[in-house]
């Protein structure tokens, strides 16, 4: 009841159903900025990164704009971590600026969170190739897939953001009647709207560095199973010629060579350790053990 009573009259009741529903940020809502004739109505979501939880979640900020009043509703996320607060956005408005500027301090702010995230992701891509070599191989691969979830993640949330900056910049969101977003104020928006460039191309260079992780985790594993594979002919190798010995003089015949030679049977196995010996020293200097 006390949010109804701070809206403004004529509000759509899509966007009263918004602002009423609860903080959930797998796909929906999607950030966006519109023009309902008297007034604008946006869904921002701000990230936040606590890189000692490995953790990334989204704070919602809805946002009423008439030409006299700003509203926002702050939504606490399902975790119950706090809702946003955007000190340096309030810290950074003057008593003289319009309404227009005081909604861009804003984007400007959630802008900044974005660059914040990428770089934040960009951390942990690093720590991933520090101990790509020492994590066993289940932990490279949860920590792949989680970074390929959280950089999809990130990109539904920070395209929407973009192109919602860039309908201010080109004069596509307005009040009908009155102006809200000024000259000056849609250049200021070009400042921050160069932001969600750069956070976007950030997190293309972020995505490209995933998939180079990825492609030497995938390589260092092909290559240790050479080498298994490598020792195990080895084995196979050192063992082949010792068999063939015993089979040749273990067949069933009377006339076999060595056969009434009191040194016969040391005799075999002298050929058993002599061809085992060479077959090692070969391998050896071929580097393959």
């Amino acid at each position: 009841m006390e949010l109804r009573a701070a809206l403004p009259a004529g509000l759509h009741e899509s966007a009263l159903e918004q602002l009423e529903a609860p903080a959930r940020h797998d796909d929906e809502p999607r950030p966006k900025l519109e023009s309902h004739g008297d007034y604008l109505f946006g869904v921002f979501l701000i990230p936040v990164v606590i890189p000692d939880e490995d953790l990334v979640y989204y704070q919602e900020v809805d946002v009423i704009v008439t030409k006299d009043e700003l509203l926002t509703v702050r939504k606490t996320p399902e975790s119950g971590r706090p809702p946003f607060e955007s000190q340096s956005a309030k810290d950074a408005c003057r008593e003289d600026d319009p309404l227009g500027m005081i909604v861009y301090h804003l984007i400007d702010d959630i802008a900044e969170c974005y660059l914040d995230l990428v770089d934040g992701v960009n951390d942990e891509i690093d720590e991933l190739e520090d101990h790509v070599e020492a994590w066993t191989n289940e932990q490279v691969r949860q920590r792949l897939s989680d970074l390929r979830h959280d950089l999809l993640h990130i990109r539904r949330t920070l395209a929407p953001m973009r192109d919602a900056v860039r309908a201010v910049v080109d004069n596509r969101v307005e009040l009908d009647e009155d102006e809200l977003f000024s000259h000056d104020v849609e250049l200021a928006f070009g400042a921050a709207y160069d932001k969600f460039l750069r956070a976007f191309d950030g997190l293309e260079l972020s995505r490209d560095l995933v998939a180079s992780v990825r492609d030497y985790h995938v390589a260092k594993v092909a290559n240790d199973q050479n080498e298994v594979m490598k020792r195990l002919t080895v084995i196979a190798s050192v063992l082949l010629l010792p068999t063939f010995i015993v089979g040749l003089y273990g067949q069933n015949f009377d006339r076999i060579p060595e056969l009434g030679w009191a040194f016969g049977y040391w005799w075999s196995w002298g050929w058993i350790v002599a061809t085992t010996i060479a077959q090692l020293a070969f391998f050896r200097w071929k580097r393959w053990i």
